[in-house]
């Protein structure tokens, strides 16, 4: 009779990537503030690089706004000089009328490009970003918090909008303003240029000791915001133990000490971004004050005429756009920089090869012999990373073409390792996998895993409807099969109540953790997959939908191959072969009767189902 007491729980076998992350920072595999500067400044031109020609268009228009501008003083100082001449009046004033519209519809015209370009900056790092994460490795991706990879792409990606395209523009446009200011101010007087030149200088210099603290302080904010989205993200995930467990108070401490860490930092950068504008702001002014001063005497003195002064004013007040254009942009690319290295972290992720292999090899083109286990482990060891101590060691089994396959153990055995290491999302650091009696490495992780279909322990579901989900691994699939399995794992009618039935939404629905169960085994099943892998596949179901549940395990197990993590008796029994898994190893092999009788862990971990059925007396144990 089916029980619903489970044989064993395994949540050891595999580093978990639910619940609140642990405190404090994540260690990440090459932070970027190992970079030197000049490589994080290649990493933000190498985002603007693909868009290098309309970046360029973008300076031409910067540029003829910028000459407009410069030309305007001394169209002023014209129509000055034709007021004072009785000079024709109608000429400068159409010409100084002519710059303003032609100035401003460039301006508008560049205004938009580089919104543009901006916007598609944004984009490409994004799409760089999800393709690297779904490329990646599946430990290269787990060892990191989730609201963290989040961060990456929302708020990371939005710093590089200015850095990466309007702030490159402006450094050149506003480098090209300041000289072309400050050699038309030579023109006009160059007693009143070198106090403007003695102004830039002292500006410039209290500039440059403010901004390396402006980037250090950015770049500690960008780092407490992803801390702040990796513990946040777990938080919410595991929002039943949170609150089970009574420790709202304690989590919501946690995650507002991140956000405090963040304020302080923003604060920081806020304070020494405010400094240094107030810095350059005020010197500027007092500048103009102090020309101010200095051009009326020599006005007075009969030095100067007043036509050049109003115009060297004209220039002295313009000059405070090319100062603070450089100020912001040297501020946004510190922005930029941190931001630049932070996204090349991420997308430095070891990957798996591409899905589509260009050559298949020849191994594969023959059909395998009947005799040829589907898959072979041969002494294969693993572990999750370099330092830790092997999960698997010189594990070594088969499996059949047909029938099903159980895994059995004590929790942190390696049996959900197994699964891992036949999906490739590890790798074995000794001894190797065969599928079809080919090896691993010559497969390909796409070609290999069209051969699976794997049910997961926790049964995530993926955004989207009910329907999404079940045709999530086998999209082409008719309406007809989708009914079949809904049939076979007892769901047929089971949504038909909600308002789009199969196509809602499960992100807005409330599905039990039973169902979710189904709707993944019915989305495996839809595939009708060469290997079935399922991971506790009865855990959260009743007594009836069990049998139903094994009912199709048994029918998948006569047309192909079934490998399940088993944690329960009926599953146990089902089996045509049963591997105990203890310490990472195979310790015994066989049917249930046959393991019953001879191995002493099997019996044990079936005893602890105290379902009341009489066990064969132990064998005895040597003197």
């Amino acid at each position: 009779m089916p029980t619903d007491t489970p044989l064993t729980v395994d949540p050891g076998d595999a580093p978990s990537t639910s619940g609140p992350p642990p405190a404090g920072p994540s260690t990440p595999d090459a932070p970027e503030t190992a970079l030197p500067r000049g490589e994080r400044m290649r990493i933000l031109l190498a985002f603007a690089r693909p868009h290098r020609r309309t970046l360029a268009l973008g300076l031409v228009l910067g540029l003829l706004t910028t000459a407009m501008g410069l030309a305007t003083p001394m169209v002023t100082k014209w129509v000055l000089d034709s007021l004072t001449g009785s000079q024709d009046l109608a000429t400068p004033v159409a010409v100084l009328v002519g710059l303003l519209l032609v100035g401003s519809a460039v301006g508008l015209a560049q205004w938009i490009l580089m919104g543009t370009v901006a916007e598609g900056i944004v984009y490409d790092a994004r799409r760089s970003l999800v393709e690297h994460f779904l490329r990646a490795t599946v430990p290269a991706v787990t060892r990191r918090p989730v609201g963290e990879l989040v961060t990456r792409t929302t708020s990371d990606t939005v710093l590089l909008r200015e850095a990466a395209s309007s702030s490159l523009i402006s450094l050149v446009n506003g480098t090209i303003a300041l000289v072309g200011t400050l050699v038309l101010m030579a023109v006009l007087d160059l007693v009143l240029l070198s106090t403007t030149i003695a102004s830039i200088i002292l500006v410039g210099a209290v500039m440059a000791v403010l901004l390396p603290g402006i980037g250090a302080a950015q770049q500690a904010s960008q780092e407490s915001m992803g801390h702040l989205g990796g513990t946040l993200e777990g938080t919410l995930r595991a929002v039943r133990t949170v609150k089970s467990s009574r420790a709202e108070g304690r989590q919501g401490e946690r995650i507002l000490a991140d956000a405090r860490d963040a304020r302080d930092h923003a604060v920081r950068a806020v304070r020494t971004t405010a400094v240094a504008w107030t810095v350059s702001w005020g010197g500027i002014q007092l500048a103009i004050v102090v020309i101010l001063g200095l051009g009326a005497w020599r006005v007075s003195e009969g030095l100067l005429a007043v036509s050049s002064l109003v115009a060297f004013l004209l220039y002295a007040f313009n000059i405070v756009g090319p100062i603070t254009e450089l100020t912001q942009s040297f501020t946004t690319l510190q922005s930029g920089i941190a931001a630049a290295a932070r996204i090349r972290e991420v997308t430095s992720m070891e990957t798996e090869e591409p899905p589509v292999t260009p050559v298949t090899p020849a191994p594969l083109t023959r059909t395998p012999d009947a005799a040829t286990p589907v898959v072979e482990l041969r002494g294969v060891t693993a572990a999750y990373g370099p330092d830790n101590p092997p999960a698997v060691r010189d594990v070594s089994f088969a499996v059949p073409r047909r029938g099903h396959t159980a895994l059995v153990g004590p929790s942190g055995a390696g049996k959900t390792t197994i699964f891992s290491l036949l999906l490739r999302f590890l790798e074995p650091q000794d001894g190797e996998l065969l599928l079809d009696g080919v090896p691993f490495a010559q497969v390909g992780h796409d070609a290999l895993r069209q051969r699976f279909a794997y049910v997961e322990q926790e049964t995530p579901i993926v955004p989207g409807t009910i329907r999404d989900n079940l045709l999530f691994s086998a999209p082409h699939a008719t309406p007809e099969q989708v009914d079949d399995v809904l049939r076979a794992v007892r769901l047929d009618g089971a949504f038909d109540a909600l308002p789009d039935g199969l196509d809602t939404s499960l992100t807005s629905t409330s599905v039990s953790g039973g169902q979710r169960q189904r709707i993944a085994l019915a989305r495996a099943l839809l595939r009708s997959p060469e290997v079935l892998l399922l991971d506790e596949a009865t855990a959260q179901v009743d007594g009836l939908t069990e049998a139903a549940v094994h009912d199709c395990i048994r029918s998948a197990a006569a047309t192909g191959a079934v490998v399940t993590v088993a944690h329960r008796l009926s599953t146990v029994i089902d089996a045509d072969t049963i591997l105990v898994m203890e310490e990472g190893r195979v310790r015994a092999r066989g049917t249930h009767e046959e393991l019953l009788a001879s191995d002493d862990l099997y019996r044990d971990l079936v005893e602890a189902l105290r379902i009341g059925v009489e066990l064969p007396p132990r064998a005895p144990q040597p003197a």
